[in-house]
């Protein structure tokens, strides 16, 4: 599992390095490159066999769902493999790194099985909603027995 949070930098070709924690836990999943993906405001990096249980349990769904068809199309067509180079480094594509607004701070979380990345500043407003909805998510998420 992935956890913690960092704020690296990213350069003008789309390069930035992972932290060696994050790097040595996905190395160690998979010898295969991670996948890289867009989520809500930000990106998702999964290991390889990780990545493809998500993609599979996408095909397994009814497909005749247009939310289903929606949300593959969102992850799915959004995916890349990112092989990490000899200096620990993923280069991220362009299309993402626009999607994500990602500029040159950017905050790297552990988030259990995957890894975020977020613009800096997005991913700070982001946890001041979270702890002024403290009470009202912790009330769902114990709903469903977390």
């Amino acid at each position: 599992m992935f956890r913690g949070r960092f704020v690296h930098t990213i350069d003008t070709k789309g390069r930035m390095s992972l932290p060696a924690g994050f790097r040595s836990e996905m190395q160690a999943r998979s010898e295969k490159p991670p996948i890289l993906t867009n989520l809500l405001n930000c990106l998702a990096l999964y290991p390889h066999e990780t990545w493809l249980e998500v993609e599979n349990r996408l095909a397994q769904a009814s497909q005749l769902r247009p939310e289903v068809q929606s949300i593959q199309r969102f992850l799915v067509s959004g995916a890349s493999e990112c092989p990490v180079d000899g200096q620990g480094r993923i280069s991220i594509p362009q299309y993402l790194r626009e999607y994500a607004a990602l500029e040159r701070e950017v905050t790297i979380a552990g988030v259990g099985p995957r890894i975020e990345f977020w613009n800096k500043a997005r991913f700070d407003q982001d946890l001041v909603v979270t702890q002024d909805r403290y009470h009202e998510i912790s009330s769902v998420v114990a709903s469903l027995g977390l």
